[in-house]
């Protein structure tokens, strides 16, 4: 549960600084640091259990079917991993209290990033890939909603569309990797899938899987060719940009190739896949890196550059190079992290992060000039400096694979590492020289606890460079066991190792550095370029958008060539589609069997026919009177009831006659929205030889769908006889489901998770027709006027239409019908209760109990039914989907998988034993949210308000059109 607690103290601090005022700053500020801090408190203190061996581990069942798990588990590489995250946000969080301005939405910044800190955690933490590949992708979410935290900039919800595009599409490519490694595995929980490496490596599949995974490692860590999205993202905040680039986002790619190193590591098809885009990362990051005028840009470039330099170490494929690439993994965060507060201060007490037009900072600003200079020593690889030590053995590793042979990879670390040294002279550069006094912002110290956060990571930069044995040793043996197992190679963090080829690499990089810099400065201008020479054409973002942009194109033509707004031409080719791929894919005349009539009831026969003769005449009169066409639908669907009778199916048969009753209320109430299909005029005239065309292909189109349709059924229902799922309910109805009703068992306990999930797009559409139509109203000329309304229109207006009104209404004393309320509410709970065990449920009851509501609505109106009933149907929707919910989630309390169903029986005086399943109260919220949704439609089709009690009673009323007029 510590795990668990850990995992979730991000998200729960993220609620509660979301609820903060909108001007706050301080409460917001202190619940993300003091949760952090609690959090950090609680993942230090599990070291010393997981040096000694020991891996804590939290597992919940989820879909224990599928092996399919919640897996928390924190080993040593995940303990490095979330120290990391937490430590350096607790440090950026406290650094954004001071940077963040008063008219920024403080609140919602902090929800953001406590929100992006427990989606990295889960990340590494899960114990289950599947759970990984979706705390994944909500960091792809999470950091969309950080780069365009400034949304009103175009720059950041452009970096924000382009940071989420090409990481969902890694996300993508991972997902299916993730599938692959657990169909070859035959299981997704992370330990086991580690102890198959050779396995997987023997397999067929083993390149189709290394490339998905390393898609999604290389479009996450911004590698060649997927790096353009993470300058862009500079449009963020800097605290963002500090803890993205530095401990979470871009090392979320970085963390999965370590992770799944025993497993994917070892071939050549590793080596050169990695190592490729690893070399053309580092070189191109580095030397883009050189020439950016923004000095967010150059951290951005140089970011890009060492993510390039720990994926070609990991791409070596030896153990120590497995060390390197974790010791630099963490030297990287601690300096980057520092360099970008650093830079944060310089813009917000000098107005510009323009390094053509900052010189001299040091005089203004000299403790932050100091902490800037060696943390960039640190990047740069500076002996005394932790970068120096991880660089260092970065230069060991490729000598040792290149060899004579591969010597490509020593010079590609060496020119690495020379621009390093440029770039970071270039950074530095702004604090020398006089100072400027022409910049927007006159330039001093920031708050003392805006400096804070730097001070500490430069500290533990001169730490680890001074003593790395005693400030990181013990740290990086516990990460490389968890990754290379109980044996790992010998390695030393010593400071000085001798005059060896290594050293001589470093004083080269440092030295030609410094004289490249001096030379592009003096002789070739470097601070007064606007570009960067050679590569200037070379931009991914360009064919990012190029890209899009030929999508949307494509997009729009085919919209405007097969796209139309028309219902029917749609309509059309549904059908058309329904009759021609079942005729080429399925072939269903194959299996076509002539039908066998010799035991054909006549009365079944005549009742089909009644039913498809309705169904022809309401095709026919649609065209001419809606009200007609209504009724005889409703005949189609009294038949399909009485056959769902007839072949023994009375549930589907009482569920098939509420639903007509329900939905003809509803359509009839539709009906005045739609305008009058013909005129009396336009009868005389006669209908044009293109119209008829046009029915005549419809009609066509419809019956050869229909028939499509129903041989396709035949076809399939007259197959010789199969094992069938049907037995696997039958028989587990009442043993496991403990309800004699199988129907309804399948619906509230088997497939409950899919009742949840229908009740959820039914409570959705509902809303959706209620915003869309409580606005809006319908042409006058489309609906009768109301008798009261139409009077205060015109004298002569209202008496026709109060003619009509009562020529249309059914007048029945609204008394006697208002005795049918009780009554059904009775024969609802009736159907309710038995629904587990005989034909009913809460989707009937549901429907019965809103068809009462709908006839007192019909014969009383809105006014009485809401001052008597003084229903709330957004209340009944809510309350249905947090009872279901709840049921569902009351079976984790017992430590069941969701919505497990369980039965009791209890004996109670006069009652006797009572069957009590915990899907009965699922079932209630089902009848809660079916009540619901119907009667919001009802309000909205009736264009009505929830609030109002003027409404006049015979406007809420179903108006019956006259018989004279036509539509």
């Amino acid at each position: 549960m510590l795990l668990l607690l850990l995992l979730l103290l991000p998200f729960i601090a993220a609620l509660a600084a979301a609820c903060m005022p909108g001007q706050s700053r301080d409460r917001p500020a202190l619940i993300a640091g003091g949760a952090t801090l609690v959090a950090l408190m609680l993942a230090i203190a599990q070291f010393d259990t997981i040096a000694a061996g020991t891996v804590p581990q939290a597992r919940f069942a989820w879909l224990p079917m599928f092996g399919v798990d919640l897996v928390l588990r924190m080993d040593g590489l995940a303990w490095v991993f979330t120290v990391m995250v937490l430590g350096i946000g607790m440090l950026v969080l406290l650094y954004a209290r001071y940077y963040m301005s008063r008219r920024d939405p403080v609140p919602r910044f902090y929800a953001y990033m406590l929100a992006f800190m427990g989606s990295m955690l889960g990340v590494v933490l899960s114990g289950n890939l599947i759970q990984l590949v979706v705390f994944w992708e909500l960091t792809s979410v999470t950091s969309f909603l950080l780069i365009g935290y400034w949304q009103e900039r175009n720059d950041a919800r452009r970096g924000a569309r382009m940071a989420f595009t090409v990481t969902a599409i890694g996300g993508l490519c991972l997902l299916a990797g993730v599938l692959l490694l657990g169909h070859i595995v035959g299981s997704y929980d992370l330990k086991t899938v580690l102890a198959a490496g050779e396995a997987i490596r023997a397999h067929e599949w083993y390149g189709a899987v290394l490339v998905l995974v390393v898609l999604g490692a290389m479009t996450k860590s911004a590698q060649f060719p997927f790096h353009f999205w993470l300058p862009h993202a500079m449009a963020a905040p800097t605290p963002v940009s500090a803890y993205l680039h530095s401990a979470t986002m871009v090392k979320a790619g970085v963390f999965l190739l370590i992770r799944l190193w025993p497993v994917l590591a070892g071939t050549e098809e590793w080596t050169w896949l990695l190592g490729t885009a690893g070399v053309c990362t580092l070189l191109l990051g580095s030397f883009y890196a050189i020439f950016q005028n923004d000095m967010k840009g150059l951290l951005a470039y140089s970011t890009i550059s060492h993510l390039g330099l720990i994926v070609v170490l990991l791409s070596i494929g030896t153990q120590l190079s497995v060390v390197a690439a974790i010791f630099h993994t963490m030297n990287h965060a601690l300096f980057k992290a520092s360099l970008f507060m650093a830079v944060g201060i310089v813009d917000h007490e000098a107005g510009t992060r323009d390094m053509r037009q900052l010189r001299g900072l040091r005089h203004a600003m000299p403790h932050t000039a100091a902490l800037a200079i060696v943390a960039s020593a640190a990047m740069a690889g500076v002996p005394l400096m932790n970068g120096f030590l991880s660089k260092e053995m970065f230069f060991a590793e490729t000598m040792l694979v290149g060899g004579t042979e591969n010597w490509w990879m020593s010079v590609a670390a060496l020119m690495m590492g020379l621009f390093s040294v440029v770039y970071s002279l270039r950074f530095i550069s702004v604090f020398f020289g006089p100072l400027a006094t022409s910049l927007p912002s006159e330039p001093h110290e920031p708050p003392r606890w805006m400096r804070v956060p730097i001070e500490f990571l430069v500290l533990l930069c001169i730490a680890v460079g001074v003593m790395p044995e005693r400030a990181v040793g013990a740290v990086l043996a516990v990460a490389a066991h968890a990754v290379l197992g109980p044996t790992i190679p010998e390695f030393s963090l010593a400071i000085w190792h001798g005059v060896n080829l290594p050293l001589l690499m470093s004083a080269v990089a440092l030295g030609g550095g410094a004289l490249a810099y001096l030379l592009l400065r003096n002789r070739f201008g470097l601070a007064q370029r606007d570009r960067v020479p050679v590569l200037h054409r070379v931009k991914g973002a360009q064919f990012y958008e190029s890209t899009l942009l030929g999508l949307s194109q494509g997009a729009a033509w085919l919209l405007r060539w097969t796209g139309t707004r028309r219902l029917q031409p749609q309509l059309l080719v549904l059908v058309a589609a329904m009759v021609a791929v079942p005729l080429i894919v399925a072939q269903p005349w194959q299996a076509f069997a002539a039908p066998n009539l010799a035991g054909a009831d006549p009365l079944f026969a005549l009742l089909w026919l009644i039913g498809a003769g309705c169904a022809v005449a309401a095709a026919w009169k649609a065209k001419y009177h809606r009200l007609a066409a209504l009724a005889l639908v409703g005949g189609t669907g009294l038949v399909t009831s009485v056959t769902f009778l007839w072949l023994s199916a009375p549930d589907l048969a009482l569920t098939q006659l509420m639903v007509e009753t329900v939905t003809t209320v509803l359509i009839l109430l539709g009906l005045r929205w739609l305008p009058p299909r013909l005129r009396p005029a336009h009868l005389a005239a006669g209908i044009p030889r293109a119209t008829w065309r046009r029915r005549a292909r419809d009609g066509l189109v419809a019956a050869a769908g229909g028939t499509a349709l129903a041989a396709a059924s035949y076809a399939v229902l007259t197959q010789p006889a199969v094992p069938s799922i049907r037995d696997f309910f039958v028989l587990r109805a009442l043993t496991e489901g403990g309800g004699a009703n199988v129907v309804n068992v399948l619906l509230v306990d088997f497939r409950g998770f899919d009742t949840m999930g229908e009740i959820t797009v039914l409570s959705a559409v509902a809303l959706t027709v209620y915003a869309l139509l409580r606005r809006f109203r319908p042409a006058p000329e489309s609906i009768a006027i109301p008798m009261q309304q139409a009077s205060d229109v015109d004298p002569a207006i209202g008496q026709k239409a109060g003619q009509q009104a009562r020529d249309g209404y059914l007048m029945v004393q609204a008394v006697y019908l208002r005795f049918l309320l009780p009554v059904m509410g009775v024969i609802a709970v009736y159907f309710f209760m038995r629904g587990h065990n005989l034909p009913g449920g809460g989707f009937v009851a549901g429907l019965i109990f809103a068809t009462a509501l709908i006839v007192q609505y019909m014969v009383a109106g809105t006014e009485w039914v809401e001052s008597h009933l003084r229903l709330r149907p957004h209340r009944w929707i809510g309350w249905g989907l947090l009872t279901a919910c709840g049921t569902g989630a009351g079976a984790w309390l017992l430590g069941y998988p969701f919505l497990t169903s369980h039965t009791a029986h209890v004996t109670l005086p006069l009652l006797g034993e009572l069957h009590l399943p915990s899907a009965f109260v699922f079932d209630f919220g089902v009848f809660l949210v079916v009540v619901g949704t119907t009667m919001l439609i009802l309000v909205a089709l009736a264009h009505l308000s929830l609030r109002s009690r003027r409404i006049p009673l015979d406007a809420a009323r179903i108006v019956v059109p006259p018989a004279k007029e036509i539509g």
